[in-house]
């Protein structure tokens, strides 16, 4: 028991439940209407699992990932196995093949993928910090977000690309890339999203990216997510309108209330309070994890460093996402808000990222 309560980051685990917790407050007030509470009873499921999984991780000694990955690269490539079975046997849900169906539970395996992605990159990134300038090196350690990428890509995914690609540019730029050569990568990434414009997205998916410009275009269409978002938000005011009286939340006029625009959700009935809680939680959980990277002095710091900051990334870049799209300042490219949305996958998969991170404590 001490052992566990030596491991355990009490901050952490404070500020990643408290976001639990708001989110658990939205999905119940949101399923008030229907009268049907199971998305809230299978959260706080995913959450006892996701706990028990972080003080289960906490007590191993991750710190050979440092050396030897070849568990974690066998776990990867097995995962990239069940995102491409996602073509064959996963069911289209809202236009996306990107969860398996187990009973009444869903499984979607990017959301793990990331948090593999994350240790692969720290451990490469750690193993090559004097050479990383070299052209070969950049380019071997964008194998490892190439295939799921691509994969997601297909489903069709956008915003797990984007993640994706947040957290492999933020681990290169910390691990030491020349500016001139970053430079160049983001230039490249340019032409390569051009190109995927031009010829791979599908037209919908175009006026999904650009309709959030001019959502006035088609208000009953494309643009009638973004529109019922903004209306929620700016109905919340400072307090909100109390809990289970947020209109476009009880009656159905906002879509995904309790995945992609649970943010709304919680601006609409707790106002500006609400998101501000939400927003400080993010911000405390980001300190922790770096205070945890810093405090750390032995041979396998340059990895924790590293790893911890594509943790961040990963929180960072999804919450961003999640709340700009919420707000009409990036396209809706679907999203949840992590520890916040209903979806046990990247519940769990974050508190395996917590988890792994709470076992290299000294």
């Amino acid at each position: 028991m001490n052992k566990i309560f030596k491991k355990i980051d009490f901050g952490i685990f404070l500020s990643s439940f408290l976001l639990v917790l708001i989110g658990l407050v939205s999905i119940y007030s949101s399923s008030i209407t229907h009268g049907d509470f199971s998305n809230f009873y299978k959260q706080i499921f995913f959450f006892f699992v996701g706990f028990s999984v972080l003080i289960f991780l906490s007590l191993i000694d991750w710190n050979f990932l440092k050396s030897d990955s070849k568990i974690v690269s066998i776990i990867y490539f097995i995962f990239l196995v069940l995102l491409m079975g996602l073509f064959f046997f996963a069911p289209l849900t809202r236009g996306i093949k990107g969860w398996y169906k187990i009973g009444e539970f869903s499984f979607s395996p990017i959301e793990f993928v990331k948090i593999l992605v994350i240790i692969l990159l720290a451990k490469y990134f750690s193993s090559r910090h004097r050479t990383i300038y070299r052209t070969k090196d950049i380019l071997k350690s964008f194998i490892y977000i190439v295939f799921p990428s691509a994969i997601v890509f297909f489903q069709p995914d956008l915003g797990s690309v984007l993640v994706l690609i947040s957290i492999w540019a933020a681990m290169i730029l910390i691990s030491g890339i020349k500016i001139k050569h970053f430079a160049i990568l983001v230039f490249c990434g340019l032409i390569l999203f051009s190109f995927a414009w031009a010829f791979l997205l599908k037209d919908y998916q175009k006026e999904r990216l650009v309709s959030f410009t001019h959502p006035q275009i088609d208000p009953k269409g494309i643009s009638w997510n973004l529109i019922q978002s903004k209306i929620a938000i700016g109905n919340g005011g400072f307090l909100g309108q109390g809990f289970g009286k947020g209109s476009q939340t009880q009656y159905g006029f906002l879509p995904e209330r309790q995945t992609d625009f649970i943010y709304s959700s919680v601006a609409e009935e707790f106002g500006l309070v609400g998101v501000s809680i939400i927003l400080a939680c993010y911000a405390f959980l980001i300190w922790r994890i770096i205070k945890i990277s810093v405090s750390i002095k032995n041979e396998t710091n340059n990895f924790i460093r590293l790893y911890s900051f594509g943790l961040i990334t990963l929180f960072f870049s999804q919450a961003l996402i999640n709340i700009g799209m919420s707000l009409g300042l990036l396209p809706i490219i679907g999203l949840p808000l992590p520890f916040v949305s209903y979806s046990g996958s990247c519940l769990i998969s974050c508190y395996i990222g917590l988890g792994i991170l709470m076992s290299m404590k000294s």
